[in-house]
């Protein structure tokens, strides 16, 4: 899963660099891949929006490649969850037009949360199928990636399994 994560984000072309791949667990995550901004960011373009997207769905696909989709595990559904939002959030930020359709919760003693939104349904229903189509975008492009670079997964995926933390530079080594 890691290592999906990993052979993705350094294969697209406009992310943060790797900094390390870990399978060491870490709060509620069983492992990670920290990436580091080599400078501040205030905005993100459609091309990091959609390599972004890729990586985040880079450790599905590597499950499914390997493991096959029946075993997919519930990190993988983290990170769809994750995808979405930064689909959903990438909408607002001059990338589509209109709203994004954020909700608001109102909260009133004694009941439930009524949600309210603040776009028509038609408007919504749009939002959603541009969601989906970005977050598909991310699948596939992750998808090609792995399978053109299994061999390289497979690899990340042992070194990890064998020294459960590897640096940027220890995983180009591993690689070359």
């Amino acid at each position: 899963h890691e290592g999906g994560h990993a052979i993705v984000g350094l294969n697209v072309p406009a992310t943060d660099p790797i900094h390390k791949a870990t399978i060491i667990p870490r709060g509620r995550a069983l492992g990670m891949v920290m990436q580091l901004p080599e400078r501040d960011k205030l905005s993100m373009s459609l091309e990091q929006m959609t390599s972004r997207l890729a990586i985040m769905m880079g450790g599905r696909v590597a499950e499914e490649l390997i493991l096959g989709r029946e075993k997919v595990t519930s990190g993988a559904a983290s990170d769809i969850e994750q995808a979405t939002r930064l689909a959903r959030g990438g909408l607002s930020g001059g990338r589509g037009r209109g709203a994004k359709g954020e909700t608001q919760d109102e909260v009133f003693p004694g009941m439930s949360v009524n949600r309210q939104q603040n776009v028509s349904e038609a408007t919504a229903q749009k939002i959603d199928t541009e969601v989906k189509r970005l977050v598909e975008t991310g699948y596939n492009e992750a998808r090609r990636i792995l399978t053109e670079k299994r061999a390289d997964l497979e690899t990340l995926a042992k070194g990890l399994l064998e020294y459960e933390t590897l640096t940027r530079e220890e995983i180009s080594d591993l690689l070359a």
